[in-house]
Order: structure tokens, then C-alpha cells, then sequence
């Protein structure tokens, strides 16, 4: 199944996301299991049943049941790094820096997929949670392997497209399907 079926659920005053959807599918910075692997890992961050269930779909046979798989490890671990590290980062007391961690954390050493395709995905999440320590680790990474600029961002663009199409579905959810409009031109 295409994202055509995922693009098509939006509402009308969703149209700049509808279009960015378009430019995601078409886009060639990243190979297809870095493309879809971002949806899909992003659609399991939001925790919104009816986005996730579409980004599966539309993944297809892109994506491989390991590197589904490495998608959901992504999304779990980021769930809890971005929490953890995005406090660290937040207070101002430093001393908490310094202890030790004590969270299992071996999924970032995952063979299901290649590292920088896991670090993608991890990069995208933590876009999509606000977490400055998280995105400056994974950047940093991807930066180590090489990774140019340009696909980063088109990581960045998967997060925010996903995060605006989460958020439509939230406010329909909310509104019970009734807030449908025409776009504004």
C-alpha cells in the first residue's frame, strides 16, 4: 500500500502536510529503509494507533521484518533516552551529569539494521521530543560516519512531517471528525 491512503485520511486544512508527504515518498537522499525506517520508527513514537497503522501499510515491502523490528527498538529506546537525557539537560543543578546512568541501553548496539540507518531513526525521534542532548549524540554520530547535512535534514523533515500529521489526527480525534475545512489558498 502507498502513503497515498495515509495522505487521502488527512483533513483538508492538513494540505501542507499532504504535500510534504508527497516529497518524503519522493524523496532520494536516503535509501528506502532509512525513508521508510524514519516513518515508521516517528509513527511509533507518537503512540497514535490509527498513524502507526497507516505507516505500517504504507512501509510495505520496504521495510524488512528485522529492520521493523529495529524501528520499534528506535522508538523504545528514544522514549526513554529523551526523557532521561532531555531532564539532564534541562536542569541546571550539573551534578546530576556526573553519576551513573543505569538504564539498559544495549539496543543502540542492534545488528538488525546498519548503524546509521538505526541512528536516523534515533536522530528523528529525538527531533520529535524536543531533546537537545539526544540530537546533538545522534548527530554527532552520524556525523562520525559521514552522514552529509542534507540526508540529516531529510531525517528532520520525516519528524516534523510525522509530528504535524500526528497532530491532525489529534485534533480530528478531538473534535470527532468535525473540524474539516478547506485549505485557505
Amino acid at each position: 500500500m502507498s502513503i497515498d491512503s495515509l495522505r487521502d485520511a488527512l483533513p483538508d486544512y492538513a494540505w501542507d502536510q499532504k504535500r510534504n508527504l508527497d516529497a518524503i515518498a519522493a524523496e532520494r537522499l536516503l535509501s528506502e529503509q532509512q525513508k521508510w525506517g524514519a516513518l515508521l520508527a516517528c509513527a511509533y513514537a507518537t503512540e497514535n494507533g490509527a498513524l502507526i497503522q497507516h505507516m505500517e501499510r504504507a512501509a510495505g515491502s520496504a521495510l524488512s521484518d528485522k529492520a521493523r523490528h529495529a524501528a520499534k527498538l528506535a522508538a523504545t529506546l528514544m522514549a526513554m533516552n529523551t526523557v532521561y537525557y532531555g531532564a539532564l539537560d534541562l536542569l541546571r543543578n550539573h551534578d546530576y551529569r556526573g553519576p551513573r546512568v543505569d538504564l539498559s541501553m544495549t539496543a543502540l548496539q542492534q545488528t538488525d539494521v546498519d548503524k546509521i540507518d538505526f541512528e536516523l531513526w534515533a536522530f528523528a525521534i529525538s527531533a520529535m521530543s524536543n531533546c537537545g542532548a539526544c540530537l546533538n549524540v545522534h548527530e554527532a554520530e552520524l556525523h562520525k560516519r559521514g552522514v552529509t547535512i542534507e540526508r540529516v535534514l531529510a531525517a528532520l523533515r520525516i519528524a516534523a512531517t510525522v509530528n504535524a500529521i500526528d497532530t491532525a489526527s489529534r485534533i480530528e480525534n478531538a473534535a470527532g471528525g468535525a473540524s474539516r475545512e478547506q485549505p485557505q489558498a
